[in-house]
């Protein structure tokens, strides 16, 4: 007893001296609290920051959301800038603020396709045990914790192999097309796809084409994004709308180029020959699905009364890209 006597005193001083070293935070928490629009602190994008808005998606300056695509775009903003965290506030006079911002955090798809108009290194990860988390408070406080799909090592690597690559494949005296073209044809000439699983790790992001050779369609997409980013041109990625469950996902790269809006599908260039023996397998390079428009990809995909869902897209999402 005597132990815990003498203690007491100890404590009290160490705990006094613990509030009054953090005077300053204590009395900001409570200043937020009382605010009716707390102020929110925003860093600087990352290095891979777009400029770039587009008509789903747009970068914002205002944290105060009143609506839902108030509320897209600080996500959209969040993702572009690279936060790892950021925390917001639901202003009191839109009431239903933390419900619309539940919708958006429980709901894989709309993420996704946020995700899909912010640069590759800025994604986010799918993988279960590092989700996007988003914590909503009674007082209307959102915290949002972002898991990133690359780390600083394989950034790295594939910047510098985007430059080699770059530097070998393209000139500043041809055109943008001419350009793209020598890029997907490099792409597709250094890649098989990931029939097989190989490497289940890395076939759905760049380092599967760029560094081992094989991908899934999420893998020539994101090489091909990384090579537009580093070209100066405006691009985003398309992803297949969820239809029904036996709709297949798939995604490709939509292009700015000669002031128009156009499909560009590394994946569909590059037929899987399904000959048994891997050593009979021929590669093949086309062009079916090079810089198309809307209309066009709508004719190669339909045949007769069949027509492949693969590349059935939301025109609500990307109205950039209506017929």
């Amino acid at each position: 007893m005597q132990i815990i006597k003498k203690g007491i005193p100890i404590f009290c001083i160490l705990f006094i001296g613990l509030v009054i070293l953090n005077v300053n935070q204590i009395s900001d928490s409570i200043a937020r609290a009382l605010e009716k629009n707390p102020k929110v602190f925003v860093e600087e994008g990352n290095e891979y920051k777009k400029e770039d808005d587009f008509i789903y998606v747009q970068n914002t300056k205002d944290f105060v959301p009143l609506s839902y695509n108030d509320l897209l775009n600080i996500y959209y903003t969040i993702l572009n800038n690279g936060y790892e965290n950021f925390t917001f506030y639901c202003p009191s006079e839109y009431k239903d603020c933390t419900k619309d911002v539940a919708d958006i955090s429980n709901n894989p798809e709309t993420l996704s396709y946020i995700s899909n108009f912010v640069h590759p290194f800025n994604s986010f990860t799918d993988d279960p045990n590092k989700p996007t988390t988003t914590e909503i408070y009674e007082s209307g406080e959102i915290n949002i914790t972002v898991h990133y799909l690359y780390t600083e090592e394989e950034k790295k690597v594939l910047n510098q192999k985007v430059d080699e690559i770059l530097k070998e494949t393209t000139h500043d005296n041809w055109t943008e097309a001419e350009n793209i073209k020598a890029i997907h044809d490099y792409i597709i000439n250094h890649t098989k796809y990931d029939t097989d699983n190989l490497y289940p790790n890395d076939n759905n992001k760049a380092t599967g084409p760029l560094l081992y050779g094989y991908a899934t369609c999420s893998g020539y997409t994101d090489a091909m994004a990384l090579f537009l980013e580093k070209m100066g041109i405006k691009n985003f990625k398309v992803a297949t709308k969820f239809i029904s469950e036996d709709t297949s996902g798939h995604i490709w790269n939509a292009v700015f180029v000669n002031n128009r809006w156009v499909h560009l599908d590394l994946t569909w260039d590059d037929p899987v020959d399904t000959s048994k023996d891997q050593n009979d397998r021929i590669d093949y390079l086309e062009y079916n699905y090079f810089l198309i428009t809307s209309e066009q990809l709508e004719k190669k995909d339909k045949d007769g009364d069949v027509v492949i869902k693969d590349h059935l897209f939301s025109q609500r999402i990307y109205p950039e890209l209506k017929k």
